[in-house]
């Protein structure tokens, strides 16, 4: 009868830690608070919000118009900063780093898209893409490769040199989808990028961040006002009173 080794307790505890570094959340929010000042008064938006979003999790952000969803992904982003609170993405604390940092980690572990595609109407859909990649100054050649492989993931292969102006709607958004996640990001932020697109389109660019959280294991938050669109993340939570809770 052969003799079993024993398990090595150091790779063990390796295996453990990468497990536990799979699960940790890509991003995370604690008591954050976050004020605006109106005609001099102070405005209080968030108040607490906390938030753990863990890979290849797609959770939706319902609330009325003036609740503070979008401030709350600007801050989430590192676009705007907190009152109070930490933001961290990757276990990294947002307000300990500084601008230049800040704008690295954005284009590296960060896609956003918006309800507006903001597409540069000069350059093809396949330089709109790539434009992530050219800032962190990867070589023309790679980017456009990363590029064409990010357009054809969202069923854009066939519309790559193609300007916005001759783009539909949401070709455009899937366009600004690709922009997003070309650089393979650790979380996508979304805010309402179905709100100008018709039910089918709406339908068929949601499936885009399904495929790219199963694929990529990217994690997705959704800021909405579509409950058919809410219904199909894993997770919803309704921002009120500047507190996050479930729907």
């Amino acid at each position: 009868m052969t003799e079993r080794r024993p398990a090595d307790p150091k790779a063990l505890s390796a295996a453990a830690q990468g497990a536990e570094a799979s699960s940790a959340p890509v991003l995370s929010a604690q008591d954050v608070h976050k004020s605006y000042r109106e005609g001099g008064l102070a405005v209080e938006v968030l108040r607490g919000a906390e938030l753990a979003v863990a890979p290849a999790e797609i959770v939706a952000i319902v609330g009325a118009s003036g609740s503070g969803k979008s401030t709350l992904l600007h801050v989430l982003g590192g676009l705007d900063g907190t009152d109070h609170g930490i933001v961290q993405v990757r276990g990294r604390n947002l307000a300990q780093m500084s601008d230049a940092e800040r704008g690295r980690l954005r284009n590296e572990q960060l896609g956003f898209v918006y309800q507006f595609h903001h597409l540069l109407p000069e350059f093809t859909a396949l330089d709109n893409v790539a434009m992530p990649l050219a800032i962190r100054r990867m070589e023309l050649g790679a980017a456009h490769a990363r590029a064409s492989e990010s357009l054809a993931a969202v069923g854009l292969a066939d519309r790559i040199q193609h300007h916005p102006a001759e783009l539909s709607g949401g070709e455009r958004q899937r366009t600004a989808i690709a922009r997003a996640i070309v650089t393979r990001p650790a979380c996508v932020l979304a805010d309402e990028p179905t709100g100008n697109l018709d039910r089918d389109t709406a339908r068929a660019v949601f499936g885009v961040f399904v495929e790219l959280a199963q694929r990529n294991r990217t994690a997705v938050v959704i800021v909405t006002h579509d409950p058919a669109l809410a219904a199909r993340c894993d997770r919803v939570l309704r921002l009120e009173h500047g507190r996050l809770g479930a729907a």
